[in-house]
């Protein structure tokens, strides 16, 4: 007997669905590339509970008649393709023929459409793969698919989902994307009956950039812009000084069409190099237009990914464009000649780009050594954690004879506005070590000594772990420092629903917060051990955090806690690149030594390092 055997229907279009639908936002995709194939100039995308409840496209584009509708439900059916030669210069979104069916296979599927001439419109209702009516119904010209439990039918698939807030953020993501690469276009989002994104759909890209992020931002951002034999580059990128700390804001668009592309990523990377921390990514919407039969847009299942048949050429275009934007070089002449002969492979090092980019000498040895100007407050931060009014860390201040008497240390923290609180004294804390410091490496690394033992000592990582601890043993409120100038903050439509529902979580960790118009707050107060950093920079980059790594509903309050006091305590710690002297070093050690974990920083990366006498022999060959 034959253990081959040829798959039901069903069952194709389950793995076809598996391929092409892998969570609610590939379904808004295939279905609004296909709306916008469709010639409209508005859609209206709605959602409930992440998509995985409810997804509603609605278009106003050309719409079909019936027969076309019964047709584009079943498998391999397009109105895009005839035969294989035009898969060589594909120019419209969708194509393969999937969407449609492979997402009705999966959900309770709804499609009602109408032409301009016709007088009724056409209704198909499918469960699960099997159409159950196809009727005439009276209804607007254009689109309108509604999808309905995705994923009820195959639930591995719906159990691997992620929380609603992460899937509604895939989705709200995807529509920023589309919304940038089709200015043209007038698009809604509504999440949860709440607006959260509308662009006015004038063609201008300015605009749209504006709707999505708004005015404060736009008014950062700066034009660029190349032309090459077969090529047209255009777009936005940001000043040095606006940064996120994740790359999806980022976008990258060839053809008409949203792509991800690592040699344009790495072009924009490079550009900034040097003007930019190695954690943070400027915003780029790049538009790039090429010759059609130059790239192949089929190498992914969902057209996601793209391939050049020249990486080197995108790579020096996109590079030269951003570069001399960021230098206020846009009008600068170049050999653009060079860019069109430019090596295949996108490697930075390997390309000539000129005398004008090439990186600064490194400074000399003894312009690294310098001391900082203001060697004090680097102490006082260190004295102030040390405080015996701070707990549980302050409890145990240095040895006197680590520090003089005749120091005067600064006043504790006191919380603003609040009434004091009598607490009982924390339990004495018995240090993991004793270490003694030697000096100080690259003013970077701490060089203690034990009993026998030679230890390095992550500065940074170090204080990071002692201020987090302490933030963390809070059980009220975290102390707070008042701002003497409040800052107004505006935020995108997410950022501004997490904070609005969140505004008693953050103001117990020591961001006070109000609403000041639409989508905006006042910033109040920011927890004390970070008054002295930009506020502003720290708190989105906290929001920015929480988006990153919210799973589960319920864990959004416990997320925030952990990036508020993660992300304070990393800002507020002293730096790599500061210079100790031996009373501070010590103060450190110390202190570390009483943390709960003091092995690891808030974010699992190593404080100290240990060398047993053991170690030291055999590295020296004496054993």
């Amino acid at each position: 007997m034959s253990n081959v055997k040829l798959l039901d229907s069903n069952t194709i279009n389950k793995i076809a669905a598996g391929e092409v639908v892998e969570r609610p936002a590939s379904c808004v995709k295939e279905l609004v590339e296909n709306s916008i194939d469709a010639g409209a100039k508005r859609i209206e995308i709605e959602i409930q509970n992440g998509g995985k409840a409810l997804i509603r496209v609605t278009d106003d584009g050309a719409g079909m008649g019936k027969e076309d509708a019964v047709l584009a439900v079943k498998r391999h059916a397009t109105s895009k393709l005839t035969n294989a030669a035009d898969l060589q210069s594909i120019s419209t979104l969708g194509f393969r023929g999937e969407a449609l069916p492979t997402i009705a296979a999966v959900s309770k599927f709804t499609l009602q459409t109408r032409r301009a001439d016709d007088e009724l419109g056409t209704k198909i209702t499918i469960d699960g793969g099997k159409i159950q009516d196809i009727h005439e119904i009276g209804c607007k010209v254009g689109t309108t698919v509604l999808v309905e439990d995705l994923f009820f039918n195959t639930p591995a698939r719906l159990k691997f989902l992620k929380a609603t807030p992460t899937e509604a953020n895939k989705i709200h993501d995807f529509i920023v994307k589309l919304a940038l690469s089709r200015p043209e276009i007038a698009f809604r989002f509504v999440n949860g009956n709440r607006v959260a994104l509308s662009t006015p759909g004038n063609g201008n890209l300015l605009d749209a950039l504006s709707a999505i992020y708004g005015t404060e931002l736009t008014d950062s951002l700066l034009n660029l812009s190349l032309d090459a034999a077969d090529l047209k580059l255009r777009g936005y990128v940001t000043k040095p000084n606006i940064l996120k700390s994740y790359r999806s804001w980022q976008t990258f668009i060839i053809n008409g069409r949203v792509v991800e592309s690592r040699t344009i990523a790495k072009a924009v990377d490079e550009a900034y190099k040097s003007l930019i921390p190695k954690t943070g990514f400027p915003l780029a919407v790049l538009t790039l237009e090429v010759p059609q039969n130059s790239i192949d847009v089929n190498v992914h299942p969902q057209k996601i990914e793209i391939k050049f048949e020249n990486e080197g050429t995108i790579f020096k275009a996109a590079y030269y464009a951003v570069r001399e934007a960021v230098e206020g070089k846009s009008d600068a002449e170049h050999d653009l000649t060079e860019v069109a002969s430019a090596p295949d492979t996108p490697h930075f090092k390997q390309l000539d780009l000129g005398e004008e980019f090439k990186e600064p000498p490194p400074k000399k040895t003894s312009e690294r050594k310098k001391k900082p100007k203001d060697d004090l407050n680097f102490e006082q931060v260190l004295l102030t954690v040390a405080d015996k009014k701070n707990p549980p860390l302050a409890d145990n201040p240095p040895p006197a004879e680590k520090i003089p008497a005749s120091v005067d240390k600064p006043a504790p923290i006191e919380k603003i506005s609040e009434p004091e609180k009598k607490k009982s004294p924390p339990p004495e804390v018995k240090p993991a070590f004793e270490l003694e410091p030697i000096g100080q490496v690259a003013r970077c690394y701490i060089v203690a000594q034990g009993e026998e033992d030679l230890y390095l000592v992550d500065q940074h990582a170090a204080h990071e772990r002692i201020l987090f601890d302490r933030l963390s043993s809070y059980a009220e409120r975290v102390p707070a420092q008042g701002l003497l100038i409040h800052r107004v903050l505006k935020f995108d439509s997410r950022e501004a629903e997490l904070i609005e529902k969140n505004l008693a979580v953050f103001a117990e960790l020591g961001f006070t917060m109000e609403p000041s118009g639409e989508n905006e707050f006042r910033l109040i107060e920011v927890p004390a051990d970070a008054a002295d950093t930009d506020a502003e920079n720290l708190l989105r980059g906290i929001i920015e955090e929480i988006f990153n790594g919210v799973n589960e509903a319920n864990d959004i309050a416990k997320k925030i806690r952990q990036a508020v006091l993660a992300t304070t305590a990393c800002k507020a710690a002293i730096k790599a690149g500061q210079e100790l002297n031996l009373r501070q070093m010590q103060i450190l050690l110390n202190d570390l030594a009483k943390t709960p974990h003091p092995h690891t920083c808030p974010h699992g990366r190593p404080t100290i390092i240990k060398f047993s006498a053991a170690d030291l022999a055999k590295m020296f060959k004496r054993t």
